[in-house]
């Protein structure tokens, strides 16, 4: 599985977004769709504050990740997870002891939890406070009953159980074919408080409609910084780009202006690559954290980038950033007790080291990392692995978090069709019908990043049908995971 193809959601988006930034002259609070944001201007930041968002490509197993550890759960899980016809895919109790999770304030009923066996970096890290669990959070229309899922009486969000589209629901509130991501609204509500526009919404993980506002652009690095422009794939002529005569002529030829209107928008738009390429690359060239990121971990690499753009945030001229990185081949319909395994093994490991390295640099309480998948997964086995589901379980980490915390309701272990009320959290084959929505979620953190109450609504389309606004106490806005002050 890969990640949403760009193509097929960018080019419009992107010509209409540039057209208004080069009337505007830059993305500036003036060139915000007020309406779409509740009719604020723009947030107001003086400090520094920032979203990882780590999406998991693939759809993530929340019942191998988050394991019921209790002795009557485990033994549900253990029963139902040993159907398959190629063996168990059950973790062993005995295998958990080591990342059982003990949270300040005990779950009901007994419920415990551990995390995977390879996640013993995730597990110190909930121990020190500094990770949460959310349990069952997944894309949500309105909240939803199995009866009322199966009536089909109220809306869902669209192509449920879709790669491709729940990734966008995830990141956008709408099916493949979105053009705006709820991580590119909150850029837009952030760009008045950078100094340079250009670095608030930045992927280390290729394009992805999460970083796509109506006015923010996502700014691109690679693992390694930034992209160079002389690196355009198919061209012959970009690697004269590094003889300093070859750039320096080509730098002369994009200050000419042209009578044709594309020629002078060519130039205008490489000037500002070129010059960004160089910002980012100063920016970053004495961060060097001393934390050890993990070898052959490409969301290791990609976090480590975060860290060194983050300790760059004053040259980057940042007050508020969102950032996205990624790890794909959680897409497991068959091996999955040896290929999920080594994906939270990385996880864990670069998770661990990139809280390390924010520490190293003091900024812990100032970014926030959370992860998202496209879905969790059935809690029945198809032979040897598992099948598209909807809910599943994420966590958030850092120093604002408070942490050593379970938030939202555990779920029954079940895959019955009946009218009992361990059934009625599934809609199928143990695919867990959120009790937490995206958007929920979301505004928690927005919340923290500045967002105000008002503005939330317009970020997050759906969210006027939680919360007290639609009489739904149950289903508060604010989750309560996040630290104000």
């Amino acid at each position: 599985m890969t990640p949403i193809n760009p193509s097929k959601h960018t080019r419009r988006a992107f010509l209409k977004r540039s057209a208004k930034l080069a009337i505007s002259g830059t993305a500036t609070p003036l060139a915000l769709n007020l309406a779409a944001l509740g009719e604020a201007a723009a947030m107001t930041a003086t400090d520094y504050k920032a979203l990882v968002c780590v999406f998991l490509y693939g759809g993530n197993d929340y019942a191998n990740t988050v394991v019921r550890f209790d002795d009557a759960g485990h033994a549900q899980y253990t029963q139902l997870r040993s159907a398959g016809s190629n063996g168990t895919l059950a973790i062993p109790k005995s295998n958990l002891s080591s990342t059982e999770l003990k949270p300040a304030a005990a779950l009901a009923n007994g419920v415990k939890y551990a995390l995977a066996p390879e996640m013993t970096g995730m597990s110190e890290l909930f121990e020190q406070g500094r990770l949460a669990v959310q349990l069952n959070v997944g894309p949500l229309v309105v909240p939803l009953t199995r009866q009322q899922y199966n009536a089909k009486v109220l809306a869902q969000p669209p192509k449920l159980f879709s790669h491709n589209d729940q990734q966008s629901v995830w990141q956008a509130q709408g099916a493949e074919g979105s053009t705006r991501g709820w991580g590119g609204n909150l850029g837009d509500l952030a760009l008045s408080s950078n100094t340079d526009s250009m670095f608030t919404c930045i992927s280390v993980a290729g394009n992805a409609v999460f970083l796509s506002g109506q006015n923010a652009l996502q700014y691109q690095c690679s693992k390694a910084g930034a992209v160079a422009v002389e690196t355009v794939r198919g061209s012959s002529w970009g690697q004269f780009m590094y003889q300093p005569a070859m750039r320096a002529a080509f730098e002369q030829m994009i200050q000419q202006q042209h009578t044709h209107v594309l020629a002078n928008e060519y130039n205008r738009v490489m000037r500002r690559s070129l010059a960004a390429e160089s910002k980012v690359t100063t920016a970053i060239g004495s961060v060097q954290p001393a934390t050890a990121f993990p070898a052959d971990n490409s969301l290791g690499d990609q976090l480590k980038m975060v860290a060194r753009l983050v300790g760059g945030r004053n040259s980057l001229g940042a007050k508020r950033q969102v950032f996205m990185v990624s790890l794909d081949g959680f897409d497991v319909h068959d091996g999955m007790a040896t290929r999920q395994p080594a994906l939270l093994k990385k996880l864990s490991e670069a998770l661990t080291a990139f809280d390390a390295a924010l520490q190293e640099l003091g900024v812990s309480d100032k970014v926030t990392t959370f992860t998202a998948s496209d879905f969790g997964r059935t809690l029945s086995v198809n032979g040897d692995g598992t099948d598209h589901g909807w809910g599943g379980h994420q966590f958030v980490m850092g120093g604002a978090v408070k942490g050593k915390a379970f938030y939202g309701t555990p779920p029954p272990l079940s895959v019955g069709n009946t009218g009992a009320p361990e059934d009625q959290w599934h809609v199928g084959q143990g695919r867990l019908l959120p009790t937490t929505s995206v958007d929920q979620f979301a505004a928690t953190m927005a919340k923290w990043f500045g967002v105000s109450d008002d503005e939330l609504y317009g970020v997050l389309p759906n969210l006027d049908n939680f919360g007290d606004r639609a009489n739904r106490p149950d289903y508060p806005v604010d989750l309560g995971f996040m630290r104000f002050s």
